[in-house]
């Protein structure tokens, strides 16, 4: 029986937001006899259309529905899962999210200097998987020009940032004219880390690997306490929750017949060598598995001043990223015959670029029995970028980096003095 939809759009329309009156409405008049002619002819027998996810009603739901482009830019130096989390939340403001990467020359003017590059930093934006459009070199502050250059041009309805003021170097704010004109939308800020903290984290283990060093020449119980308090200076306020995982988490598990593909690692300090290792395991198969080490595991191999990043706070990296499917958190060192079969991997694959402590002696091959088994495989690492590379990085400007964080740990120890509860995720 053919529909008019068009000319009893008033009831359609009550019929989708009100469903359960309009049945109850039907039901009644059959129960009592009567027509229900005025309801567009529709008999008893349609009752069951009336379910709200019937197809019969996305025409109406959807012909008209306006794609909602949002924006969010930021410089996502040091990428970590604060960034990740803030481009989640402001996906979820909107359909689509453009993100705007802050060009080095604007960092430098009202930042510092930053650690990645244009490049390296476009590389780790473009492997999350809520953005879906970069534009490269965009300003710090979001200029009449810009701005209308977002409206114009990539049709944005919508500029989002997080509940942490942005202030240019004169004291006024980055996102005014968009608040102005009420094309502004505000997300809450994830707490717990920021890349200031993480520079901080990278300088403290440089002070912590000094004092070793001094330790081995004199065996006195200050220098030893001084490690500890150089340590604990910079250590993780992240307080993780099983709420976030599932929001990072793609809650998908492999198909019946699916191949798997299996990688691991620390992923510290996630960057755009682990997003390109990624993406070229995932084509690979049709599920990729990644296994990310406890904090003990990789300072057995990498030494005691690593991991910069705990666990829960790599694995939330790795999540994020668009080629990853699933996350083993805490994964063991070596691949075994068990955890190949319960987790059904087809393929275990390994970068060529990794780092390991080269004293340590007579350990066994991690990937023996994958290798076995015929279903391993070494995959050429697309950059050589490492987290020790990284952390030299700062290392080796330590002295900007330092008046840099100097300047970030006023205006952060500010924000949480004078933070009160925002509602949001």
């Amino acid at each position: 029986m053919a529909i008019d939809y068009e000319s009893h759009g008033w009831i359609w329309d009550g019929v989708y937001y009100y469903p359960h009156l309009f049945g109850g409405l039907m039901l009644t008049a059959a129960l009592l006899g009567l027509s229900t002619s005025y309801f567009g002819g529709m008999g008893v027998f349609s009752l069951p259309y009336l379910r709200s996810d019937s197809g019969i009603f996305h025409k109406k739901k959807h012909e008209n529905k306006k794609c909602v482009r949002v924006y969010m830019d930021g410089c996502f130096d040091l990428m970590h899962y604060g960034h990740a989390n803030a481009l989640r939340q402001a996906k979820d403001l909107g359909d689509e999210l453009v993100v705007g990467v802050v060009s080095d020359e604007e960092i430098i003017a009202n930042k510092g200097p930053p650690v990645l590059s244009m490049e390296e930093r476009l590389a780790l934006v473009s492997g999350l998987k809520w953005v879906d459009e970069v534009i490269a070199n965009a300003p710090y502050a979001i200029t009449e020009q810009f701005m209308n250059r977002l409206f114009n041009e990539h049709k944005i309805d919508y500029i989002i940032h997080g509940d942490d003021p942005c202030l240019l170097p004169d004291g006024t704010d980055a996102y005014a004219l968009a608040k102005q004109v009420g094309r502004y939308k505000q997300i809450k800020r994830t707490e717990g880390v920021s890349s200031t903290d993480i520079v901080g984290r990278i300088l403290s283990s440089l002070k912590d690997t000094q004092v070793k060093e001094d330790n081995s020449s004199t065996s006195s119980s200050g220098n030893s306490y001084k490690a500890i308090q150089s340590k604990s200076a910079h250590l993780s306020q992240f307080l993780p929750t099983s709420r976030r995982i599932v929001q990072f988490s793609n809650c998908k598990g492999p198909g019946p017949n699916a191949r798997i593909v299996y990688i691991d690692g620390a992923f510290d300090l996630f960057h755009a060598g682990h997003v390109e290792i990624l993406k070229n395991a995932r084509q690979l198969g049709d599920f990729l598995l990644v296994g990310v080490h406890t904090d003990q595991v990789v300072s057995e191999h990498r030494g005691n001043h690593y991991p910069i990043m705990h666990l829960h706070e790599r694995s939330l990296s790795v999540l994020a990223c668009r080629y990853v499917d699933e996350v083993i958190i805490g994964a063991p060192w070596e691949v075994t015959k068990d955890m190949i079969t319960t987790f059904n991997i087809s393929l275990v694959v390994h970068g060529t670029v990794a780092e390991t402590n080269t004293s340590l002696t007579g350990e066994t091959d991690p990937y023996a029995i994958p290798k076995s088994m015929g279903i391993f495989r070494l995959l050429e690492s697309p950059k050589s970028i490492t987290t020790t590379s990284v952390a030299q990085r700062i290392v080796a400007n330590h002295e900007a980096y330092v008046k840099r964080n100097a300047k970030k740990a006023h205006s952060e120890k500010k924000y949480y003095e004078e933070k009160t509860f925002v509602s949001g995720d």
